[in-house]
């Protein structure tokens, strides 16, 4: 946190990690919410703190996983020089009539554009160098064009600039091509009439040229700097994005701060368990350039044309015509996209596996790359998912990023999870974020990383202490519930471990449209409409860019992949282009046995070998398309397999065909929905070498009794339960005709299991069989008064209280209104009837917000969620048993009673004197916070248990 480091905060934090069963941590340092610390970014004091953390890790086993610069934004810092910082080819123009004669020029220096985030982004020096960094590129002539029209969006579609996706409003997935007619040829520069003078120009911008007779323009093309800057980077991080497209430089940087980092600590060794294990470059924060110093030589060889002649393309002229310009520019993302791949994520991966390191990549935002092809270099390609209510939809970051895993056989799908805005301002605990965390379990995430756990500086007493401004959920040792969060945690392990076996199972593959930049945007009539936490429907889906679509083969009518994903039906984007390499990709695929969704093409995107590759795009689709389409929607053989198209196939406007068409094309093959049921309930499904695995919750607050139908079926099922590690076989299951086979299931408030169907010799062999849906019966409520010891240095009731099961927000005791922290309750009661002779379990009936279980002085563990139960078979005694249970709520009522007080906090962004004095805090407030949003006539939150506390059993 901007420079505020302690090493006795950093072992503080690792080892709350460690207790509360956390394995991994993404490390990143940024300048948001805290005034600045002592500790300069990178200084010797700094690297030091840092090799300390590290060797932290290593002694508790938890991987670090450090991000690829300073703040979180992307890769670069004060040492990039501007000619190695990511770079724009800007222009200026000068008019002039010529006549034959020689004539003195001057032009302009052309001026760098604005940088997206604003020039209040660049520090006083920043801000001279953006200025004064400029290179010339070329000098072009043409005749001038009186009135002509300039080409739409030319900032994007040049990519000077790519708004966040996931935030700015209108923001394209992806850039369409317009018809031809949008600027006709006479509106536009011939490039026969283009004449290079950059060999005239000389330093000061002067060129002397005979011009010929006529109006011509003279544009002056140069290199700028973007203005993207290092954010939110701590002040001695902030400095020039490195080049996106130049591995040199990114190698230059690359030596500065991650060279440095293993200079200090060496180069991590494979068989340690914890320490460095990953490099990570987070969401693309950081813009577009569309130049680097070998673009040109870079074009030409990709794309086997020379580009100069269309740079005033750039500018928003027409070259040619509409059609030639939009061609061009298709060509020039698409190469941009290639020269970022390769120089930066392909070459961060090599530098990484160099140093015994992972890779992870969060690749969405403002990507002017295919989100997909960025993602599919990471060894662990990762999504970002908000907080519901309190931050941005990005649910299609999570489509991607599981998509990416699923098609490249990644075991690890991670998110950055939870993060929050909105003055979330520690509203959220285990219960209400298990809903949220478990759609993202049925939608592929296997892995999560919580946003944010701030590193804690500052004394214990100082809590809830750091946070990183209104960002983030908080997840630290600084929580009131910290103390008994392990067991949400080891849920979220069994799951998380549980779906990093075998492979996804998908029925869909859904092929993204060519070129860059690219959002996957599937069909929405493919997911349910809660738009904030939409659910896969019976078949499951993934997402294909045409790059990865290269690597796949025809196996049993089936489309394969290396990774062994494979899937029944491959859906074509409704686009009238294509390039003749990918229709070829086709045309081999449905020859050798796939049934592939689409219409035809008609044109190529790109201006390579054109018009020619228009003829070759034409002749692959009479091959595999032939004849008109006559029928809304038809099935014609090609080969070992068919091609399915028609006149209605597409909805207008809809990139893809609707659900029902496709699920149409299934059931017409045999294939049946994976998972039916409940429209309550979501699903995913895994298959490994000894098990077919589904994940199944319930996305209500209500108690679901419904039976369920899978397709799967030749084994006896078996419910595994992640709450508590149980496992059972499943009675009552009835077999059906296509592999279905059909399970009665009740589900409590947001319950979750995962139902598994062994294969061969694995299974429960010798285990009874027993019921799901089973009644729960009261053996006997726990009355009486109730113990409550509060914890007085948190502003608590010094003295126990002896009192009824009541709120602790509605009390009139000041102490107890406003507490934030854990009580402990004790009560001490007989069982009143014979015990019956099958498992018991205690159940708290209402808690605000977790609770820890003690009976008879066994631990029993937590409960933060329903059904709030433990099960105390084998502890409980027909008399003097003796009840303890920790509750623990929320700060937010603390913070609302410190608003009674006078504020001796951070004011004006600084540190206040006693803090930094080292003196005893004079002050009535029990809470120090760096951001606290609430006022003193905010509402309280219920607190406590409240019961009613029952011992239960299930009818037999």
């Amino acid at each position: 946190m901007d420079g505020n480091l302690s090493k006795e905060g950093m072992t503080k934090d690792l080892e709350s990690m460690k207790q509360a069963g956390i394995g991994s941590v993404v490390f990143l340092e940024v300048n948001v919410g805290v005034p600045r610390g002592h500790i300069d970014f990178l200084s010797e004091t700094w690297q030091d703190h840092f090799a300390y953390a590290v060797k932290e890790a290593e002694r508790l086993g938890i991987e670090v996983i450090l991000g690829s610069g300073p703040g979180w934004a992307g890769s670069g810092g004060p040492w990039v020089k501007p000619e190695q910082s990511m770079q724009h080819l800007v222009a200026s123009r000068v008019t002039i009539k010529g006549d034959g004669r020689m004539q003195h020029l001057q032009l302009p220096k052309p001026q760098p554009k604005k940088p997206f985030f604003g020039e209040g982004a660049l520090t006083p020096e920043l801000r001279e160098k953006w200025l004064n960094y400029y290179q010339d590129v070329a000098v072009l002539a043409f005749p001038s064009i009186p009135n002509r029209d300039s080409i739409a969006d030319i900032e994007e579609k040049a990519l000077y600039y790519r708004a966040p996706y996931s935030s700015a409003p209108g923001v394209k997935p992806r850039l369409t091509m317009p018809d031809s007619s949008v600027i006709p040829k006479q509106m536009a520069i011939q490039s026969k009439q283009i004449i290079d003078l950059s060999d005239k120009l000389q330093q000061d911008g002067s060129l002397d040229w005979e011009a010929p007779a006529g109006n011509w323009t003279i544009m002056r093309f140069g290199c700028r700097n973007n203005g993207a800057v290092t954010r939110p980077a701590p002040m001695p991080g902030l400095g020039f994005e490195v080049d996106k497209m130049d591995s040199a430089a990114f190698r230059a940087h690359l030596d500065h701060y991650v060279g440095a980092l293993l200079k200090k600590i060496g180069v991590p060794k494979p068989e340690q368990q914890g320490g460095l294990k990953r490099l990570h470059i987070d969401s693309w924060e950081m813009g577009a350039q569309n130049w680097t110093a070998n673009f040109r030589a870079a074009f030409k060889k990709r794309r086997g044309y020379d580009p100069q002649p269309y740079y005033p393309i750039y500018a928003g002229y027409a070259v040619g015509d509409g059609e030639t310009s939009e061609r061009f520019l298709w060509d020039l993302r698409l190469t941009a996209q290639e020269l970022i791949l390769a120089n930066h994520a392909q070459y961060l991966k090599q530098y990484s596996h160099d140093n015994n390191l992972k890779l992870s990549i969060e690749p969405y935002d403002m990507n002017p790359n295919s989100d997909m092809d960025l993602g599919a270099i990471a060894d662990v390609p990762m999504a970002e998912f908000w907080s519901k209510g309190y931050g941005f939809n990005t649910v299609f970051s999570v489509l991607e990023a599981t998509s990416i895993a699923h098609i490249g056989g990644k075991q690890r799908v991670a998110a950055e999870a939870f993060t929050a805005q909105n003055n979330e301002a520690w509203k959220q605990y285990p219960e209400v974020m298990k809903n949220q965390g478990d759609w993202a379990f049925a939608m592929g995430i296997n892995q999560f990383m919580y946003h944010t756990f701030q590193h804690q500086a500052l004394a214990d007493s100082l809590r809830p202490g750091m946070t990183m401004g209104p960002y983030g959920v908080h997840w630290d040792r600084n929580q009131t519930w910290w103390p008994l969060v392990e067991g949400y945690h080891r849920y979220i392990a069994r799951c998380s471990y549980i779906l990093q076996q075998g492979r996804t199972v998908a029925d869909i593959l859904y092929l993204t449209p060519e070129g860059a930049p690219q959002v996957f945007t599937p069909p929405a009539s493919a997911l349910s409409d809660d738009e904030g936490l939409p659910d896969k429907k019976g078949y499951n889906f993934d997402g294909c860019s045409p790059l990865q679509l290269m690597g796949a083969r025809v196996k049993d009518h089936r489309v394969v992949f290396p990774s062994g994903a494979t899937y029944a039906v491959l859906v074509l984007p409704n686009t009238t282009r294509m390039t003749p390499a990918l229709a070829d990709k086709i045309r081999t695929l449905v020859q050798d046995g796939a049934t592939v969704v689409a219409n035809p093409p008609h044109q190529s995107p790109s201006l390579v070998h054109y018009p020619n590759g228009d003829t070759e795009l034409k002749a692959i689709v009479k091959e595999i398309w032939d004849g008109p389409m006559g029928k809304p929607v038809e099935n014609k053989p090609v080969g070992k397999g068919e091609i399915v198209s028609g006149t209605s196939l597409y909805a207008k406007g809809e990139l893809y065909p609707s659900y029902d068409v496709v699920q149409a094309i299934l059931e017409k093959k045999g294939i049946v929905e994976d998972f039916s049921g409940s429209d309550a309930l979501r699903y995913t499904h895994r298959t490994a070498a000894d098990y077919d695995i589904y994940f199944v919750s319930n996305k209500t607050e209500h108690h679901v009794t419904t039976t369920i139908t899978f397709r799967n079926k030749g084994s006896q099922p078996e419910l595994w339960d992640p709450l508590n590690g149980q496992r059972r076989l499943l009675a009552d299951v009835s077999e059906q005709e296509h592999q279905l086979t059909k399970i009665p299931l009740q589900f409590e408030s947001y319950q979750s299991y995962f139902i598994v169907f062994p294969k061969q010799n694995s299974g429960m062999k010798g285990e009874k069989p027993s019921r799901n849906n089973v009644s729960l019966k009261t053996v006997q409520d726990v009355q009486g008064l109730w113990k409550l010891t509060f914890d007085s240095r948190l502003g608590g009731p010094k003295k126990t209280i002896t009192s009824n099961l009541i709120d602790w927000s509605k009390s009139s005791n000041d102490s107890m209104k406003y507490y934030s922290g854990i009580v402990r309750y004790e009560q001490h009661f007989d069982v009143q009837e014979i015990l019956p002779k099958q498992p018991v379990y205690l159940d708290l009936g209402q808690v605000k917000n977790m609770a820890k279980v003690y009976v008879n002085g066994k631990d029993l563990g937590t409960v933060w969620t329903a059904p709030w139960r433990v099960e105390v078979t084998d502890v409980l005694k027909q008399q003097d048993n003796v009840l303890k249970i920790e509750v623990a709520n929320l700060w937010v009522n603390r913070l609302i009673g410190d608003q009674q007080y006078p504020d001796d906090g951070v004011k004006d962004g600084k540190w206040p004197q006693w803090l930094l004095d080292g003196k005893p805090r004079n002050s009535q407030r029990v809470t120090f916070t760096t951001f606290n949003p609430y006022n003193k006539n905010d509402t309280l939150r219920t607190s406590g248990l409240l019961g009613p506390v029952r011992i239960v059993t299930y009818e037999k």
